[in-house]
């Protein structure tokens, strides 16, 4: 990837194999300020254990690369893994960010959480963002596409020439992302991927997972171009209602991901653990028979 001033920014992504996630330093390349987006908090459901190994990794980029953080951003609460927003907010200043409807999903999930002291305005992070807001990483301007349909918070954060799509689009050999999460819509998601499929042809997509289809090594970055030629749901769906069909009867197989209700409690505080109990020990707290998708054998 070639190093350009202007709209061009640099784009460096981590992959986290545990969960498949891609997490993003995205840097002006003038300025030398950075974006973190999406970063990863360590956790072991089978221990308990948390750590800090892909955020330090991304922090040592940083420190590497001569870079300087102005945003920690989260394209929407993750149902996969914890967010590292807090973490990274408390080792480099930097404020956190997150579209304004999380707030919706805060209150979604307190109600099954039974969290009956969480405040649910999104004041957990610095900003939140409104459709069509704009900032600025550096040199390069930067924008929110609100992108709804995995979530109902979700947000495309589209800096200079790449947008970080989040779990809307994946590679285009693996299609799009589930519906089927509290708050989540198939119709919503279809209309959320026309937004980001009007971006100009050339703009880079970064998505948000890789499950690595038929065993290739992880890819995360394609242009808007190669996702309107080839992605297997939108070339097989070219309307709405048979996106639709298609979307809600593969969400149909699906059971639920595995950390959905270790991650949610944490990622809803904007990535803060629970806070110690008496014996300085934190628990997480889950709602029995909250979801469905339950798979038995």
């Amino acid at each position: 990837m070639t190093e350009t001033d202007g709209p061009h920014p640099l784009v460096r992504g981590f992959y986290e194999r545990r969960t498949g996630s891609i997490q993003y330093v995205v840097s002006c390349p003038r300025t030398k300020r950075c974006a973190i987006v999406d970063p990863v908090l360590d956790f072991d459901e089978k221990s308990g254990a948390t750590a800090t190994r892909c955020a330090d990794e991304i922090l040592d980029y940083v420190r590497a690369a001569g870079l300087s953080v102005e945003w920690i951003l989260d394209t929407h609460p993750h149902a996969d893994h914890f967010s590292a927003a807090q973490y990274l907010k408390e080792r480099t200043g930097a404020p956190t960010a997150i579209g304004e409807r999380v707030a919706e999903v805060q209150r979604l999930w307190k109600a099954l959480y039974g969290f009956t002291d969480l405040p649910t305005e999104g004041a957990q992070w610095d900003r939140t963002f409104a459709e069509g807001d704009v900032f600025s990483v550096g040199e390069v301007p930067a924008r929110i596409l609100f992108s709804p349909g995995h979530t109902l918070a979700s947000v495309t954060y589209v800096i200079g020439d790449a947008a970080f799509v989040h779990d809307t689009l994946f590679m285009p050999d693996s299609g799009t992302a589930r519906a089927d999460f509290p708050g989540g819509s198939a119709v919503t998601l279809w209309r959320s991927i026309q937004a980001i499929l009007a971006l100009p042809d050339d703009t880079r997509l970064f998505t948000g997972h890789d499950y690595q289809p038929g065993g290739r090594e992880p890819r995360w970055e394609s242009t808007v171009a190669e996702q309107k030629a080839a992605n297997t749901h939108m070339v097989a769906a070219r309307s709405e209602a048979e996106f639709v069909r298609i979307r809600e009867a593969r969400d149909a197989t699906l059971p639920m991901p595995k950390l959905i209700l270790h991650a949610l409690q944490v990622n809803i505080r904007g990535g803060r653990l629970p806070e110690p109990e008496a014996n300085g020990r934190r628990y997480l707290k889950f709602p029995l028979n909250a979801l469905e998708g339950a798979v038995w054998e």
